[in-house]
């Protein structure tokens, strides 16, 4: 059997953090966050006759550099907030620092999902 090699710091050994509450939070937010924003915002922008982006940021990030733009626009948001959440259950044992990044990401996807999927079906 091949052993695998992982960074000496990607892990939650002796920390009070469980890998699975780890794994399942940033799985909800990759859910909202990084799919179902990603896809109904894309939609909006692309195929919507009648609707526009109202967020500037990602209006200017789509407008300058297309969906790869707006997509690593998200993908550093994402990158950022999972790495203050390594961060905190490595070095902290801060349980704010740890879960609220995710959890904000999971909102803020979850919101932002329902308000694109209403303009999509209104």
């Amino acid at each position: 059997m091949m052993a695998t090699a992982r960074p000496e710091w990607l892990h939650l050994d002796g920390s009070p953090f469980e890998e699975d509450s780890f794994r399942n939070v940033w799985l909800l937010a990759l859910a909202t966050y990084g799919v179902g924003d990603i896809v109904t915002t894309i939609t909006i922008a692309y195929f919507s006759r009648i609707h526009v982006e109202a967020n500037p940021i990602v209006n200017l990030s789509i407008d300058l550099f297309g969906g790869g733009g707006f997509l690593a626009m998200k993908l550093l948001v994402f990158y950022l907030c999972l790495g203050i959440s390594i961060w905190a259950g490595r070095l902290e044992d801060d349980r704010l620092l740890f879960y609220g990044p995710p959890i904000f990401l999971a909102l803020v996807g979850t919101v932002i999902t329902g308000i694109n999927l209403g303009l999509l079906f209104s």
